[in-house]
């Protein structure tokens, strides 16, 4: 029996030749409006418009400059203007595109002014979302908003979202109920970072706001404000993940293994966050406090989640765990009472009458700018010593933060000067030496 050849079938089920002439087809669809001599044309343009723009800037931007820094008394303006001063050859690109596509669109076809009229737009969305990014501080995070923004603009002026949006979302993997795509990572990632800067944002508005308010103690100003940001920040967190989709329920495993991992390897962390809370509860210490710990005296600049922020008079700042304020001896030098005492050691010689040594040290340290008058300073005699009649002078203080070595050294100048002018004298130790005998000094 003969057998005869059969031929290929290419018309029947999709097979590969039909998909690489459906690709084709969609890849010439897409670059066929590229391929008209009017796009070259728009193309350079484009180019010359931007060059025109470097131009320009650059006699333009000098003669602005000189009018901005007139403006120096308001910073939140001023960083605006730099801002736009910055992005002037943009601004003048977007104009001068903007005008050549309107005259080519009046005296020609509108097609053939397409793509420089969606340059423009383009351009001048740049800088709109560039200007408006400079709210947020961190110029990585800035940059970042700005293009992610200028993808999203740019997709919707060109008429393209629903086609990158459903590409996107083709693409996913499906874990249980949890259905997770490109599209809805983006879409995560965006409302995760706006909400989280706008609850920071919210928090420190409201911090702001507490720390004016003259009725709530500086510990309950702090407290208060972190207790609200911790809760925005954790509101935001829970809302972005809701918006992708995932069951909140599913946290309950990533918490457990969170709090075991907390158990075993974060102890010191949650130890200072609970001591931090601790000291805001009890008002042990408070912001401006002078304190001691160990070798370390100074005031408290700010109380934080973690740590106490201890400023020095040699302008040092420690970083000291609250652990170290719960479980540590701690000086508060302005704990119920700013007031603090100074003590003054000193001698006088025996000649000197010592009413009037004790007369003349109070009036000394009396005429300092720090000292306080109440109550008034006091000397008293400690000890008859071997060459000198010893007193204390003590004198009290109400700023402390402004540092006791120099009111001490200031003290001791004061006594010097005063006993000067009023002939009291300061003896020193003298030693006497009696050689009974000659001394014989051998030689060899």
């Amino acid at each position: 029996m003969d057998k005869t050849e059969q031929p290929v079938d290419l018309t029947g089920d999709p097979d590969i030749p039909q998909l690489i002439l459906a690709w084709l087809d969609a890849l010439f669809t897409i670059v066929e409006p590229f391929l008209s001599p009017w796009t070259f044309v728009q193309f350079i343009i484009i180019a010359a418009g931007y060059a025109l723009a470097i131009g320009l800037a650059r006699l333009i931007e000098p003669r602005l400059e000189t009018q901005a820094r007139k403006i120096r008394e308001r910073p939140r303006l001023l960083r605006v203007v730099a801002t736009l001063l910055r992005s002037t050859r943009w601004l003048l690109m977007a104009a001068i595109l903007w005008i050549a596509g309107t005259v080519i669109a009046k005296l020609s076809w509108p097609s053939r002014s397409y793509f420089i009229l969606l340059a423009a737009e383009l351009v001048a969305a740049w800088v709109l979302i560039h200007v408006a990014t400079r709210v947020v501080r961190n110029r990585a995070l800035a940059r970042a908003i700005a293009i992610g923004l200028w993808i999203l603009v740019a997709l919707y002026i060109s008429g393209t979202v629903g086609e990158v949006s459903s590409a996107l979302d083709s693409v996913a993997l499906t874990v249980g109920s949890l259905r997770l795509s490109p599209l809805v990572l983006i879409k995560g990632a965006f409302f995760l970072i706006a909400l989280l800067w706008g609850a920071v944002a919210l928090a420190d508005f409201i911090d702001g706001r507490l720390r004016q308010a003259s009725e709530l103690t500086p510990s309950l100003q702090v407290l208060i404000g972190k207790v609200v940001k911790t809760v925005l920040v954790t509101v935001a967190f829970l809302v972005a993940l809701s918006t992708t989709g995932i069951d909140l329920t599913a946290l309950t495993v990533f918490s457990g293994a969170v709090g075991l991992g907390i158990g075993f390897g974060l102890q010191k962390v949650v130890s200072n966050l609970i001591s931090g809370t601790i000291i805001l509860m009890d008002k042990s210490i408070k912001p401006g406090d002078v304190i001691s710990l160990g070798e370390t005296f100074g005031w408290i600049s700010s109380l934080r989640a973690r740590y106490v922020s201890v400023v020095t008079r040699d302008g040092k700042e420690y970083l000291i765990p609250n652990e170290d304020f719960v479980t540590q001896q701690v000086i508060n030098w302005s704990f119920t009472n700013r007031a603090v005492r100074q003590d003054i050691r000193f001698g006088t010689s025996y000649d000197n009458d010592p009413h009037r040594v004790r007369e003349l040290s109070c009036a000394a340290v009396a005429g300092l700018e720090r000292v306080s008058d109440r109550p008034p300073p006091v000397c008293h005699i400690v000890a008859f010593g071997d060459s000198s009649v010893d007193y204390v002078l003590r004198f009290w203080i109400r700023d402390p933060e402004k540092g006791l070595t120099n009111i001490r050294g200031n003290a001791f100048l004061a006594l010097w000067d005063t006993f000067k002018q009023n002939d009291i004298d300061i003896p020193y130790p003298r030693r006497e030496i009696l050689m009974r005998g000659p001394v014989e000094v051998k030689r060899q």
